[in-house]
């Protein structure tokens, strides 16, 4: 037996992080129609320091500029309204800082469905490069599971909504692992202790507490944290209304606020008082010198704080150390501004392409309430649709019966698709998470989602459902017939399909989402065929025809179907034979339509073969215009705050 020896994980170096004079602001546009008013929000001013290797937490009441502040020190937040400067080492920050370095978000951003040892898996198939060997990558997720106490739900799943899973610390515990496969020296948390009790959000910081002994800066928001967790902290952050307060070691903030006139209560926790101080709510015991900062006499005390408690932080020694060590940093160089959003991978293409549709598949069909449930809902329908219009006669009430089952089922691939409309709102989370972190590229996540869904949850559905409802239906028993009846409604499933993710793809909300489609398809379904005979719509309004889904798959299943059949055995004519009715199509029984062709031209439909094709060619068209536009939303839409 051949044994392996297991590399042991790099020591990361020692980083220093510093931050120049970042201002930050936003555009409001006014929310009143027709009014063009555009006001700034100052979000930070002049917020200027430096974190070590150590824990470095940012402390604020909400509206404080926490996480805008976390996302610029991470090279997260868009550039506009954005200056200063945000240094590594002295240099600024490197092209690829956002895919070498570690982000935590406030909301866990795992997969629920595969299990801790897969998702961390899945991190380091994508985010080492594929000159590492396979040996070591397995090395370093079983290191990293040993590491955060994972070993005893290694093989567990994560849980989703649907299905439980391993508890909040363990979630959590995993997410910063997805992070630590890459061994960044510098790793950002965004609120870790969000829904997590006492106890697990303190085992939560001890392990924080252990990575950054090992020589990682990590930087850390933070929501008025119990003692047990402040007491691990090497370096403060305070802001409030966007300015710094404080900055400087941890340890160190109770007496800075001493000499300030605020005395502590004993047994109260550090980080509420500081949190009452900001919000006015602590009482000023003593002054500095002689002077009394009477805030209770400003018009304004909110302002009046935030201004007083920043004038007394710029006039400390802690601000005077800490911008003349700035100084020695920046000695010599020039300022830049923040660089464009790149982003780069350490994979190729087809290699992002495999594990990514490998997991897609396995989450839908690990899913039951989405591919198991469309799968029953078409063996369902069927034998409803079947039972219903068991064994259709060739004859009057069988032209009426093949029209109205046709209808529906054209109608039904239509509504049934608007469930892809949640398909990129729900997963939106995960999809800019991973692609800022370099995960993938948006042309293999677009990809991925869509051959999953076209093969999951619609064609195989769609071939069942044609199967079982085909022949209850008793249509017309050729194999081309029902062959093209099936590429007819897929290329109606798929087209339906294509134009929800189209206009789904930049909104935040399924509701909408669905409100929008159900409209569509409904006055789509008007223009269908059935409901108004066509070629009476007004001029005006004839154009809607062409922008119909529904009319393109019910004019090729009604060619299909129609074409070569005759409805008169039964009520043939004096002096007329069946082989004149079924030779020419423009002879009928007392104005009863005796052939399916007559019938079609009554209706305005051209049954010639390209009259049947030309209608799979629209859908197609009109799938591959409307997956454009979904890969351009995608390729476009803001994935920067």
């Amino acid at each position: 037996m051949t044994v392996v020896e297991v590399p042991s994980p790099r020591q990361p170096s020692a980083s220093t992080l510093s931050f120049h004079n970042i201002q930050y602001k936003v555009d409001r546009k006014s929310a009143v129609p027709c009014k063009r008013k555009t006001t700034h929000r100052q979000i930070l001013t002049d917020i200027n320091g430096i974190m070590r290797p150590g824990l470095n937490a940012i402390l604020g009441p909400t509206g404080s500029g926490k996480s805008s502040f976390l996302d610029i020190l991470a090279a997260r937040k868009d550039p506009a309204g954005l200056s200063g400067e945000v240094l590594i080492d002295g240099a600024p920050q490197p092209h690829n800082f956002k895919c070498s370095s570690g982000y935590v978000v406030q909301d866990d951003v795992v997969m629920g469905t595969m299990t801790v040892r897969e998702n961390l898996h899945f991190s380091a198939a994508l985010r080492l490069p594929s000159s590492v060997p396979q040996g070591e990558k397995e090395a370093r997720v079983n290191h990293l599971i040993e590491e955060l106490g994972l070993t005893k739900v290694a093989d567990s799943k994560v849980g989703s909504q649907m299905k439980r899973g391993i508890s909040g610390g363990e979630r959590k515990r995993t997410c910063i692992g997805m992070e630590l496969i890459t061994d960044p020296s510098i790793l950002f948390l965004d609120e870790p202790t969000t829904g997590l009790d006492a106890s697990t959000a303190n085992s939560v910081l001890l392990l924080l507490k252990k990575i950054a002994s090992q020589g990682r800066v990590i930087v850390m928001t933070i929501h008025q944290p119990r003692y047990s967790i402040y007491r691990l902290f090497d370096t403060l952050t305070l802001l409030v209304g966007g300015r710094m307060v404080y900055h400087g070691p941890a340890p160190n903030a109770l007496d800075y606020f001493s000499n300030l006139g605020y005395a502590c209560e004993p047994h109260n926790n550090p980080a509420d008082f500081f949190l009452d101080i900001i919000n006015g709510d602590a009482t000023i015991t003593t002054m500095p010198g002689s002077e009394e900062l009477d805030i209770e006499e400003s018009s304004s005390p909110a302002k009046s704080i935030e201004e007083c408690l920043g004038e007394e932080y710029r006039n400390s020694s802690n601000y005077r150390d800490t911008q003349a060590e700035l100084e020695r940093i920046t000695n010599g160089k020039e300022f830049i501004q923040p660089r464009s959003h790149v982003i780069t991978y350490n994979t190729s293409f087809f290699h992002q392409f495999r594990f990514v549709f490998m997991r897609t598949l396995w989450d839908l069909m690990l899913n039951p309430q989405t591919s198991v449930a469309q799968l029953a809902v078409n063996i369902i329908l069927a034998l409803v649709v079947g039972a219903t219009f068991f064994d259709i006669k060739d004859d009057q009430s069988g032209i009426q019966n093949r029209m109205g089952v046709l209808f529906f089922i054209t109608t039904y691939q239509c509504f049934s698709a608007v469930s892809a409309a949640e398909l990129f709102i729900t997963e939106r989370k995960f999809f800019m998470h991973e692609y800022i972190s370099g995960y993938y590229r948006v042309s293999v996540y677009f990809l991925t989602k869509i051959l999953a869904d076209i093969i999951i949850l619609r064609t195989i559905p769609i071939i069942v459902f044609s199967v079982i409802a085909y022949y209850m239906i008793g249509l017309k028993f050729t194999a081309a017939a029902f062959a093209t009846f099936t590429l007819t409604v897929a290329l109606v499933a798929y087209t339906a399909t294509a134009m929800t993710m189209a206009i789904s793809a930049d909104l935040n909300t399924v509701t909408l989402a669905n409100i929008l489609m159900t409209i569509l398809f409904a006055f789509m379904m008007i223009f269908s065929g059935l409901l108004v005979n066509l070629p009476t719509v007004e001029y005006w309004l004839a154009w809607a025809k062409y922008f119909s889904i529904p009319r393109y798959g019910l004019a090729a299943l009604k060619i299909n179907e129609f074409v070569g059949l005759t409805f008169c055995d039964d009520l043939v004519m004096p002096n007329t034979t069946m082989s004149d009715v079924s030779t020419n199509c423009n002879v009928s029984l007392a104005g009863i339509t005796c052939t399916g062709e007559q019938y079609l031209e009554y209706l305005g439909v051209e049954y010639t073969e390209w009259g049947l094709w030309k209608n799979h060619v629209a859908l197609t068209l009109m799938a591959v215009v409307y997956l454009t536009i979904t890969y351009l939303k995608l390729r476009f839409i803001k994935k920067f705050t």
